[in-house]
């Protein structure tokens, strides 16, 4: 790489979650802006946070996807620099913005660790980072990553992981192996209002299943991680649904949760222990391979949309 080229930034954000069961609180009041949180809520959410260890791993696997994603970008010379972001925890994305302008970037391109987009969720991030640029007066000319839910190396990543789960069984039962994608639940209004949310995950999963080469009816979709709020949210809810697959005499599951991209506290204990719990009481074998993580195919996948988006700036020098 020429040296005096631009450097051109990366931000990847995430959801972000609590550094120890202190930080629950004001990580809770966060989420809510600033709303109280009911008792029962705050005991509910610091007694998951025990059972997987007192912490959010999030941003431990984040900065090793960071790493290897910087480390790929820069295999032919030192034009990108990572950096991270957290929509309700530390590292705040608007306090990233703030490095970034202090760093003298000037392009960027911005990528959420969530492959589908809702205006519920990934338009979130992108107003976080509006608002750092205009807390810290400074400008940058980002490009955005909207959605990437069909990949290829995505796609082949989620189907990897398919296969992976089916080989946890003896040859001989593989057959009887059902596999069950899920993601995050939102609340059922969005689809009123034709937010491509469930779309791009239904499609998700039909391409995996494909790529995977499961037989039509070996697969299904549920959700998972519903909010604790009045109205209702996308469904089925996994721990609901894997006592229905018992009831047609399914009992060996796979899980591959393909909206999430890290093995955090969604997976850690609403697969792991809240919905291993459902498939214990129902006589069904759960089986859950990996989440992405640092994934070698993952990071091409964040990698090629980095290069992609970023193409238009092949050449720049330094201003």
């Amino acid at each position: 790489m020429m040296e005096g080229l631009e450097k051109i930034g990366v931000l990847l954000m995430t959801y972000g979650g609590p550094d120890s069961l202190e930080d629950i609180p004001g990580y809770l009041a966060d989420i809510r802006s600033g709303r109280p949180t009911p008792r029962a809520v705050l005991n509910e959410i610091t007694h998951n946070y025990q059972l997987i260890g007192g912490r959010s791993p999030l941003l431990d696997i984040v900065k090793r996807q960071g790493a290897a994603l910087e480390q790929l970008l820069n295999a032919d010379g030192p034009r990108y620099k990572v950096y991270l972001g957290m929509r309700h925890w530390s590292p705040w994305i608007e306090d990233t913005v703030r490095d970034m302008l202090n760093d003298g970037i000037q392009r960027a391109v911005a990528v959420v660790l969530a492959p589908h987009y809702s205006t519920m969720s990934i338009a979130r991030y992108h107003k976080k980072i509006e608002s750092g640029l205009e807390m810290y007066e400074g400008r940058i000319d980002f490009e955005y990553v909207d959605s990437y839910h069909d990949a290829p190396k995505y796609i082949q990543a989620l189907a990897n992981r398919v296969q992976e789960g089916i080989a946890r069984w003896p040859e001989a039962e593989r057959d009887s192996v059902h596999v069950v994608f899920s993601a995050h639940s939102l609340p059922v209004r969005i689809l009123k209002t034709g937010d491509p949310y469930q779309d791009q995950l239904f499609e998700t999963a039909r391409l995996v299943a494909a790529r995977a080469g499961l037989r039509d009816g070996q697969w299904s979709w549920s959700y998972q991680s519903a909010g604790r709020t009045p109205e209702p949210w996308l469904g089925p809810q996994i721990e609901a649904y894997i006592p229905e697959l018992a009831a047609k005499g399914i009992h060996n599951v796979v899980s591959v949760p393909v909206g999430f991209t890290a093995d955090h506290v969604e997976i850690l204990y609403d697969i792991d222990i809240k919905a291993q719990n459902a498939a214990r009481e129902h006589g069904v074998r759960l089986e859950r391979p990996p989440a992405l993580n640092d994934d070698p195919l993952y990071i091409e996948t964040l990698a090629d949309l980095v290069r992609e988006r970023a193409a238009k700036w092949e050449g720049v020098a330094l201003g």
